[in-house]
């Protein structure tokens, strides 16, 4: 019996130290894990922002000081022709400024006949006739100037300048009231206007009315879309009240 224990030591004592040695391996195995684990992860370099932009603001969120973008609608713009008449719909801006136009010109700048010219691309003639450029000529005329007087005033450097005072249309005037236009689109006003005649010589104010004929659709004999100067009385035995 004690032959046999002696041949079972040996063999416990090798067996032992193998799993000594296998505890000692896996002991070592686990610290290296853990090392492995406990060790921080290098950060990522951070990531450079992009460039600031300015970003335009909406007309909402604009500040008060910030300029809106303009409208794309323009608020009744009146335009002009080659002449300087507007071209518009409504008959008391084309008579005020008709009577301002009977009642400037400068022959520093301009000859009679293109002062005439002016004046008659105004004028559009009806096509019954009925108000002939010969009337354009007599109440020009009617304004205190002619062509041989206004060779004259050339001499003297000469300019004529008005600006309306009072403007009245249609149904304000008793004539009217007493004979109405015939057609439906057919105004007339009567425009008060301050005029100043300057020369070298002299320099003169005076107020002087101008009856204005002014055809506007839905007139047949009108543009579609503004109106027209036909005529014009600046005599005063023809002025319109």
């Amino acid at each position: 019996m004690s032959v046999m224990r002696k041949n079972a030591l040996p063999g416990s004592s090798s067996q032992h130290r193998w799993w000594i040695a296998a505890i000692a391996l896996l002991s070592v195995v686990a610290a290296l894990i853990a090392l492995t684990l406990s060790t921080p992860t290098p950060a990522e370099a951070p990531v450079a922002p992009p460039p600031t932009v300015d970003i335009p603001q909406s007309p909402a969120n604009a500040s008060p000081g910030t300029p809106a973008q303009p409208s794309t609608v323009a608020p009744d713009v009146v335009i002009a022709d080659a002449e300087g008449a507007p071209r518009t719909a409504d008959f008391r801006q084309l008579a005020a400024a008709a009577a301002t136009a009977i009642y400037t010109w400068d022959t520093r700048t301009s000859s009679y006949s293109e002062v005439y010219s002016r004046l008659r691309d105004w004028w559009d003639v009806l096509p019954d006739g009925s108000n002939p450029l010969a009337v354009l000529v007599q109440e020009f005329e009617a304004t205190g100037v002619n062509a041989g007087s206004y060779a004259t005033l050339a001499d003297q450097q000469a300019h004529r300048s008005a600006a309306v005072e009072s403007l009245h249309c249609d149904s304000e005037l008793a004539k009217v009231r007493e004979r109405p236009a015939p057609w439906e689109g057919l105004h007339v006003c009567t425009v008060s206007v301050s005029v100043l005649d300057q020369s070298i010589f002299a320099r003169n104010i005076y107020t002087a009315p101008v009856s204005v004929m002014v055809n506007c659709p839905p007139a047949l004999t009108a543009p579609t879309d503004h109106c027209v100067m036909v005529g014009f009385y600046a005599a005063q035995s023809r002025i319109v009240y």
